[in-house]
């Protein structure tokens, strides 16, 4: 008993110190500050990991987990929305290289909550406070096509050759976006810019936010079904952690 004490003392000063910690903790300070054996420490960690309680950033340093995210999600949904999905999105920016988005709607419009910017010169775009018509964006193709936000009324704007004018054609295309799982923007909102979308769900059904890729036609063009079923795989592991 005193040792099963002792291991729940120092898994709870582990956390008391990582979870206020305004930027992630590497496993060094975590043993430089709670004085705990680095053998002691990894099996502390470890344990607390795989419950769910921290998890692990791109570089190896830990943050609270899955479980604090779902708590967190009773007082602030899309704050909690952007710390669960940072880890999705740094994957899936390793895995691509390009920049990739978490958005929300906001009555009509799209708003962009979070980033992982691309790692090429061509198509590091800082999407956050642009605005972007919901018929150009793969992200508001997406939350248009689940009935999240309300489609536009009259005319749409063109903004390229290529973008959808009318609303035919955009319901055309929402109806392609449900039978594939994913949207496709090619070159609508500017030319020589692609982007793809996917939906992130919430308690497995319903539709909250969208998160996607975008970067220059000459790299995403040839991509589009890869970093579609990316997507696809990426919400869905998402979706997991925000049913709790």
């Amino acid at each position: 008993m005193v040792q099963g004490s002792q291991a729940i003392d120092r898994a709870g000063a582990i956390l008391a110190m990582v979870i206020p910690a305004e930027e992630p903790v590497s496993f060094a300070c975590v043993v430089e500050h709670t004085g705990l054996a680095r053998s002691t420490a990894s099996r502390l960690l470890l344990a607390l990991e795989a419950n769910g309680l921290l998890e692990r950033d791109s570089q190896g340093r830990y943050r609270g987990g899955a479980l604090f995210t779902g708590y967190a999600a009773r007082f602030d949904r899309v704050e909690s929305l952007i710390i669960a999905a940072q880890p999705v999105l740094e994957r899936i920016g390793q895995l691509t290289g390009e920049t990739v988005n978490l958005a929300v709607p906001s009555g009509s419009r799209v708003v962009q909550i979070a980033q992982v910017t691309s790692t090429y010169v061509l198509g590091a775009t800082n999407w956050i406070d642009v605005e972007v018509p919901g018929h150009c964006s793969a992200l508001g193709k997406v939350l248009y096509a689940y009935g999240v936000m309300p489609l536009p009324q009259g005319r749409l704007e063109r903004k390229t050759p290529q973008t959808l004018s009318t609303q035919q054609s955009l319901l055309d295309d929402l109806e392609s976006v449900r039978e594939r799982g994913f949207a496709l923007v090619r070159e609508e909102f500017e030319e020589g810019l692609d982007a793809v979308a996917a939906p992130v769900r919430e308690g497995g059904s319903t539709v909250v936010a969208a998160l996607g890729i975008s970067g220059p036609s000459l790299r995403i063009g040839s991509e589009h079904h890869r970093f579609g079923e990316l997507l696809m795989h990426e919400s869905q592991e998402l979706s997991v952690q925000l049913r709790i």
